[in-house]
């Protein structure tokens, strides 16, 4: 779950199956039968229906906490212009060590955090690309590039194709974050 959207959709679907929902939030619900224990597998099939996936093992759970501290960092600093150490940010968002994080997340996910990082930043420049409302020197600098040069030759390099170009053609061109990857 990425957004308040998901979030109440979940909660609602919780509700309905007759479970009392205590809190939903960014990948995580915490729920109580109303008669006996939660049935796991009649949870696992409602969010699959709608577009989600239960995470019941911890290494999953760590590696979607590692995913939502990434967006989370990816999204401060595009709203403060704050710019922070990805690794202190998540060794101390997670109390873990980030190197034991990173190799998990690496194993798990078949690319780095640095990479999903920089997709993650890379779907924000085009969002704030399709907004219209910043220079790209001003995206630039808001997600800590250190030049326009270097947001430039990276968003082509994911994307194939240059800023420019990409708030020319701007359809089609963004995914949903629990995509970012695939």
């Amino acid at each position: 779950m990425v957004c308040d959207r998901c979030k109440r959709v979940v909660a609602e679907e919780l509700q309905k199956l007759g479970y009392t929902v205590h809190q939903v939030n960014l990948g995580e619900a915490e729920v109580s039968a109303n008669e006996g224990n939660p049935d796991l597998e009649q949870i696992r099939e409602m969010l699959e229906s709608n577009g989600f996936e239960l995470l019941d093992d911890r290494k999953t759970q760590l590696i979607e906490k590692v995913k939502l501290a990434v967006i989370e960092l990816v999204r401060e600093a595009g709203e403060s212009d704050l710019h922070i150490n990805t690794s202190d940010y998540i060794a101390e968002k997670l109390d873990l060590d980030y190197n034991y994080v990173s190799s998990l997340f690496s194993a798990s996910e078949g690319i780095t955090i640095e990479k999903y990082l920089i997709l993650q930043r890379i779907e924000l420049v085009k969002e704030l690309l399709v907004y219209d409302e910043l220079s790209l020197k001003e995206i630039a600098y808001k997600l800590g590039y250190s030049s326009v040069a270097h947001l430039s030759n990276q968003f082509k390099k994911v994307t194939g194709l240059t800023p420019s170009h990409f708030k020319k053609i701007k359809s089609d061109k963004r995914k949903t974050l629990d995509k970012v990857q695939e």
